[in-house]
C-alpha cells in the first residue's frame, strides 16, 4: 500500500492527512497551529509543519506529499535565501491604496485581460506594490518573490537561507503551481506567462520568480537532513487553498463551492479562463489545468463567532435562536463588514446592523440576520460567477459553519440551487494528497466524496431582495 500526505497549511493551523494513494482512505492525520495576524513570519509555518508532521505520527512510510497553501501571500526572499520581512497574507490590507495605483495605471480591463483578475489589496502584486513605497530599502533587498506554499515546498526540497538548509539558497529552485500563480495578478492563467511589465512596476525590478509546474509534474523530492522529514519523498508541485480544496471535492462541471472559513469563497470549476472588468471575480487557474473562476470575501466564520459572543451563546445556539426568527428577520439586516471587505471593495468599511424595529430587535433575529448577511454576501458572489459564464448545478457548501444546520437550512433558502453538504473533511489536505498521489503514479486517482445532507432550492426571495435593496 502507496501512502501519500496532502498538507494544508492555512491562515490559522497546518494540517496534514496521511491518505491511501489508491482509494483515499485516510490513514492518519495531525496539526499545528500558526500564530495569528496579518503577517507572519514563514519561518513559523515550516516549524507548524514539523509539529504537525510529527503530531500525525511521522512521514517515514510515506511515498508523496504536497502543500496546499493559502493564496497571495507575500514571502520576499534577498540573494542569500533568507526571509525578508514577515510575510503579509492575504487578509492584510494595507495595500488598497497600491491596488488602486496599480489600476490607475494599466486600467481595470488591461489588468483583467492580461491576468484574469483587476487586483485588489489581497493579491501579491499589491502587496510588492506596498513594500516599494512603504519600506525601499527591504523592497531593494528583494532576490526573489514567492507565496506560502512555494517557500514551503522549496523548503521541504531542501532549499533555504545559506548556512541553515542541507542545500542552500538556489532560488532559481523555486517553484509554484497554475492556481497559486494565477492569484498573485502578474500571470496571465491564458498564456500559461509572467507579465513581467506588471511586477517590474510593482516591485521596481524584476526578482526571480517561481517556475509554474503543470498539474502533474513533480517538484522534487524531499531532500536529506531535514528534521524529522524522511529525504526521497516524491514532492508534488503544490496548488493555492481553493484549487486544493476543489481537487479534495472532486469537483466538477457545474459544482461551485461555497466555503465559510476564515474567508468566505465562492468557486466554480470551468473549461475557460474568466475575465471580470469589475474585479469581483478573480479568474484564477485551477490545480487540474482548468480553470477556477473565484468570489473571495473577508468576512465569513468570524461574523457567526462575533454574533455568538455578542449574543452570550455559542454556535449550536445561534443557530437554534436563528430558526426561530422568519426568514428576512422581519427587515433586520447585517451588512457584516467586521475586518473591510474583498468583495466588495470596501477595505476601510465597517459592520452595520439596519432596519432595527420593536419587533426585529430580538435575539433570535439578530441570529438570523447574522447568518443571512453573511449567506447574502456569498449568493452575490454566486450572481457574479454566473455573469462570467458559470452555470451551477449544485452548490457545494463546506467549511466549519457549513455543519450548523441553521446555516444549511437558511442556504437552501438564499441560493436557487440545491443544496448539497459533503462529509466533514480537510479538504484542502485532501487536494493535496490526491495530488500528490498524482505525481507518484502519474495519473489522478479515482477518489469519492461523501455527502451527508443534500437540500433541495427553499428558495425566500425576501431575503436577497431586501439586501440589494439598500
Amino acid at each position: 500500500m502507496s501512502l501519500v500526505a496532502g498538507v494544508d497549511s492555512s491562515t490559522q493551523s497546518c494540517k496534514i492527512v496521511i491518505r491511501d494513494a489508491a482509494t483515499g482512505r485516510i490513514i492518519r492525520s495531525g496539526r499545528a497551529p500558526h500564530p495569528p495576524g496579518t503577517e507572519v513570519d514563514p519561518g513559523a509555518w515550516w516549524e507548524a509543519l514539523l509539529a504537525a508532521a510529527a503530531d500525525a505520527g511521522g512521514l517515514d512510510d510515506v511515498d508523496a506529499l504536497a502543500v496546499g497553501g493559502q493564496q497571495h501571500g507575500m514571502v520576499v526572499l534577498d540573494d542569500a535565501g533568507r526571509v525578508i520581512r514577515p510575510a503579509l497574507l492575504w487578509n492584510d490590507t494595507r495595500s488598497a491604496a497600491a491596488a488602486a495605483a496599480l489600476i490607475e495605471e494599466f486600467g481595470a480591463g488591461p489588468l483583467a485581460e492580461r491576468t484574469g483578475s483587476v487586483p485588489v489589496a489581497s493579491f501579491t502584486a499589491t502587496k510588492l506594490r506596498w513594500l516599494r513605497d512603504a519600506e525601499p530599502e527591504s523592497a531593494a533587498k528583494v532576490a526573489a518573490v514567492a507565496l506560502p506554499h512555494d517557500w514551503l515546498t522549496w523548503r521541504l526540497r531542501g532549499f533555504g537561507p545559506a548556512g541553515g538548509s542541507p542545500l542552500g539558497p538556489v532560488l532559481e529552485e523555486l517553484v509554484t503551481d497554475r492556481s497559486d500563480a494565477s492569484g498573485t495578478s502578474y500571470w496571465n492563467p491564458g498564456t500559461g506567462e509572467y507579465d513581467l511589465e506588471i511586477i517590474e512596476a510593482s516591485l521596481g525590478h524584476a526578482p526571480v520568480l517561481p517556475r509554474v509546474l503543470g498539474p502533474l509534474e513533480r517538484a522534487g523530492v524531499t531532500a536529506d537532513g531535514l528534521p524529522g522529514i524522511p529525504s526521497g519523498i516524491v514532492v508534488g508541485a503544490g496548488a493555492g487553498d481553493n484549487a486544493g480544496a476543489a481537487l479534495g471535492l472532486g469537483a466538477g462541471i457545474g459544482d461551485v463551492i461555497v466555503s465559510i472559513g476564515t474567508s468566505g469563497t465562492v468557486f466554480a470549476v470551468t473549461d475557460r479562463p474568466a475575465q471580470d472588468t469589475t474585479g469581483t471575480v478573480a479568474g484564477f487557474a485551477d490545480a487540474s489545468g482548468a480553470y477556477l473562476p473565484l468570489v473571495a470575501t473577508l468576512n465569513a466564520a468570524r461574523v457567526l463567532d462575533s454574533m455568538a459572543q455578542l449574543l452570550g451563546v455559542d454556535h449550536d445556539e445561534l443557530g437554534r435562536l436563528a430558526l426561530e426568527a422568519p426568514a428576512g428577520s422581519d427587515g433586520l439586516m447585517l451588512h457584516p463588514y467586521f475586518e473591510g471587505e474583498r468583495t466588495p471593495n470596501l477595505p476601510d468599511a465597517t459592520a452595520t446592523l439596519s432596519g432595527m424595529t420593536l419587533r426585529s430587535t430580538t435575539r433570535r433575529h439578530v441570529a438570523r440576520a447574522a447568518i443571512e448577511g453573511l449567506l447574502c454576501g456569498l449568493a452575490d458572489g454566486l450572481d457574479a460567477l454566473r455573469r462570467v459564464g458559470v452555470e451551477p448545478r449544485r452548490t457545494l457548501l463546506i467549511g466549519g459553519a457549513a455543519l450548523n444546520p441553521a446555516v444549511q437550512a437558511i442556504a437552501a433558502q438564499v441560493f436557487d440551487v440545491p443544496v448539497s453538504i459533503p462529509a466533514p473533511g480537510e479538504y484542502v489536505a485532501a487536494g493535496a494528497a490526491r495530488q500528490a498521489a498524482a505525481a507518484l503514479t502519474g495519473a489522478w486517482p479515482e477518489w469519492s466524496t461523501s455527502i451527508d445532507v443534500e437540500l433541495p432550492a427553499d428558495t425566500r426571495p425576501i431575503i436577497r431582495t431586501q439586501y440589494a435593496g439598500v
